[in-house]
């Protein structure tokens, strides 16, 4: 008779394990940077041909040393051999093999190994008993999980990301969960307390921002074999209505361009390129020398983790560029000391400070936290769509509009209007005259 299975072998990232030592440190990192499992194959009952089954890694790749990865995968090879020769069937029993090897556990077998088929010759173990799982500590996972994430995130976007993690190992900590505890500790309900006194303290929309961040952690997590699940995209995401910015009254769009004349005109170009260049004051923030062609009226915008995009410089802001001719490409483009000039922080930080320059002039003026920069942005879009619809169809102009304020899809775009009330119905006094 056939075999019906081959015997389990281990892969231990494309080198030979026994000769470890003769391997150079480049060789070993290497090697260990991969995946290191069990694999073998089972004869399949439709063709009666073996076949290659899932992969068997255990855990083992948590670990970063030779040492522990063999020990817990030697262990797990021989319990795999154990069952199989005891008629363990992938395609019978339709089980994982860690759910099999509970069962038997429950069963009081301690996987001392004797094979049925070919008892050996001194009738001693083969294997030695299975061990317990290896546990992760809190503080071994979440660190872990940080160390993954800095690498695939943005500067800005990891700082956000770290804050809202160390909140909740704040939170835990507070409530007597200590990092020393398995990672197991942590479950569904307490990530939901957590959550709900985010909601309490802040805001809906902070609290779904957790619920992400969170998730994406034992997302990794998970996808490194240390929990066994993801629970937390299971927590529900609550609805959030942020807060727009007004559009501004002609009178009061006047009066603060007025004023910026004549006490910060670097802070009303800032505003130009909001109204005339519909950029968000990020992306405004973002730009370089470099990023500014006059002679092509083109400018440059580097959106976040997206490709450059081209926009057209109407000529009302042509006119209001300062002269940038045999200035550094590289210089920033909006700064403190003024236009063309190096600043060298963080693009979230440069946003900032335009945004605080921007609330002295508010309260100069009076104006309350309904108004900002962005509220330029809804007030130049609304003109510029109601210059459109005199003599364009709504679908005409939208589409006009679509390709200058750089909305993605005719849906995004119809939203933000809405949003905004860009578009307002006709006086419909008539209709109730009799």
């Amino acid at each position: 008779m056939k075999l019906t299975y081959s015997e389990p072998k281990i892969y231990t990232g494309g080198v030979d394990a026994s000769k470890w030592s003769s391997l150079n440190k480049a060789e070993q990192k290497k090697a260990l940077s991969k995946a290191w499992y069990i694999y073998y194959s089972y004869r399949d009952p439709k063709t009666h041909k073996l076949k290659r089954q899932p992969n068997i890694k255990g855990g083992a790749n948590v670990h970063g040393t030779k040492k522990e990865r063999t020990i817990i995968l030697t262990q797990l090879k021989k319990a795999l051999l154990f069952i199989l020769d005891r008629g363990y069937n992938p395609y019978d029993d339709n089980k994982d093999l860690s759910e099999v090897i509970s069962e038997m556990l429950e069963q009081g077998n301690d996987f001392s190994f004797k094979p049925v088929s070919k008892v050996n010759s001194v009738n001693k173990p083969i294997a030695e008993p299975i061990s317990q799982e290896v546990k992760t500590t809190i503080q071994e996972a979440f660190d872990k999980a940080l160390h993954i994430k800095v690498n695939t995130l943005k500067a800005n976007s990891y700082s956000r990301y770290k804050s809202r993690i160390n909140q909740f190992r704040k939170w835990l900590k507070i409530n007597k969960i200590k990092e020393t505890q398995d990672i197991s500790v942590i479950n569904k309900k307490i990530v939901i307390d957590f959550l709900n006194e985010v909601l309490t303290n802040t805001s809906a929309r902070n609290r779904n921002n957790s619920r992400t961040d969170i998730s994406s952690l034992f997302q990794v997590l998970y996808d490194n074999e240390i929990v066994i699940e993801n629970f937390v995209k299971k927590i529900n995401i609550l609805k959030s209505n942020p807060e727009r910015n007004k559009t501004y009254k002609s009178s009061v769009e006047d009066d603060i361009f007025t004023y910026l004349e004549e006490n910060d005109k670097t802070l009303l170009l800032f505003v130009h390129f909001i109204c005339y260049g519909f950029l968000r004051p990020i992306e405004i923030c973002r730009l370089k020398v470099g990023d500014i062609d006059v002679a092509d009226a083109k400018m440059y915008i580097r959106a976040k983790n997206k490709a450059v995009k081209i926009k057209i410089i109407p000529q009302i802001l042509i006119d209001a560029i300062p002269d940038l001719i045999g200035k550094d490409h590289s210089l920033s483009l909006f700064t403190p000391e003024g236009i063309a000039d190096e600043w060298i922080i963080e693009d979230d930080n440069k946003r900032d400070y335009f945004t605080k320059q921007f609330k002295k002039v508010k309260d100069k003026l009076g104006l309350g936290k309904d108004h900002g920069l962005y509220s330029f942005r809804h007030t130049y879009v609304t003109k510029l769509y109601r210059s459109l619809r005199e003599d364009k169809t709504p679908y005409e102009a939208k589409s006009a509009l679509m390709q200058i304020t750089g909305h993605n899809t005719m849906d995004a775009l119809e939203k933000y209007l809405r949003d905004i009330d860009a578009e307002l119905p006709e006086d419909f006094s008539k209709y109730f005259k009799e």
